[in-house]
């Protein structure tokens, strides 16, 4: 498989966010890659190519940034996805994955409102009018995030949802049968951020299931309920399909079995969950307090 030359949020380089104990990541062999077991329609984001030869599986998920991207590598993702009857979902970082080439905050949010950022935008929504595989644009997600990982992220929400706004009506301009995703990490002030109705065609979540951390922070497992419920019932509010645009679990057997075993199950409870997404990839970002960096990779996400 070619890879789309795109990897998440820059070139892998340090892997980190949601973190193990580096001391419990052990070395083991990769464990069968599955579709997890349910009915629920189940995407990914899979630059190893773990999914290339799965059914099941209809969702080809891909994270690229505004700048210093290798545009005819969304077109090999189209010829992929088509290859395989799936849709595209494209998270659409407003940065450099180059870290120490990175904008400020202010100088990002500056530019947008000044127009000097809208041919970044105009270039990569004419590419995506191209394609031929249904697209969903996912633009600068988890802007409810406190942790300073985005610079797009903890802004006045009167400033984020005014950029938001700018770039998705461009993007739509020069591709109008785009959809949109508006994707908080889905926190309680997430409803803050809310563009509005016709900003987000659906409302895509993040859910990580860490077992190490749940332990020391909770004293106990946390199933997926425990932390999706909460920011599902914020997302289903604005009655709009919900979707978990990014989610993983890493821990012992029984842990990532009983999220394995959960995650595409429809329940009454959650009656506009459409579909979830699979980030089948280590992270990039660590957690604090010394948790390191999962590897939400399905083949290694059971720790001995």
């Amino acid at each position: 498989m070619k890879h789309h030359n795109i990897t998440r949020r820059g070139v892998m380089a340090g892997a980190a966010a949601l973190g193990l104990s580096l001391s419990m990541r052990q070395a083991q062999a990769a464990a069968p890659v599955e579709v997890p077991p349910g009915t629920l329609p189940f995407g990914v984001y899979d630059p190893d190519g773990d999914f290339a030869d799965k059914t099941g599986v209809v969702i080809e998920h891909l994270f690229l940034p505004w700048e210093d991207v290798y545009l005819p590598s969304l077109n090999d993702a189209d010829e992929y996805a088509l290859a395989r009857n799936r849709a595209l979902l494209v998270t659409l970082e407003p940065w450099t994955w180059s870290r120490s080439e990175r904008n400020t905050a202010q100088y990002l949010r500056r530019g947008i409102e000044r127009g000097e950022y809208d041919p970044n935008m105009i270039a990569i929504a004419e590419v995506l009018a191209t394609l031929k595989s249904p697209v969903t644009l996912r633009f600068a997600h988890e802007m409810d995030d406190k942790t300073g990982q985005f610079i797009w992220s903890d802004w006045k929400p009167d400033d984020y949802i005014s950029a938001y706004r700018r770039m998705t009506d461009l993007a739509k301009q020069y591709a109008p049968d785009i959809s949109l995703m508006w994707s908080p990490l889905g926190d309680e002030n997430m409803a803050d951020y809310y563009p509005g109705d016709e900003y987000a065609d659906i409302i895509g979540l993040t859910v990580f299931g860490l077992q190490a951390w749940d332990k020391a922070k909770y004293g106990r497992d946390r199933t997926f309920d425990d932390i999706f419920r909460p920011r599902y019932e914020r997302a289903a509010a604005f009655g709009k399909p919900v979707a978990v645009a990014e989610l993983g679990y890493v821990g012992d057997q029984a842990y990532v079995d009983m999220w394995k075993n959960r995650i595409r199950e429809e329940k009454p409870d959650y009656p506009s969950l459409v579909g979830v997404s699979y980030f089948n990839q280590i992270e990039v970002y660590p957690w604090p307090e010394g948790f390191g960096t999962p590897d939400w990779r399905i083949k290694n996400q059971v720790l001995s």
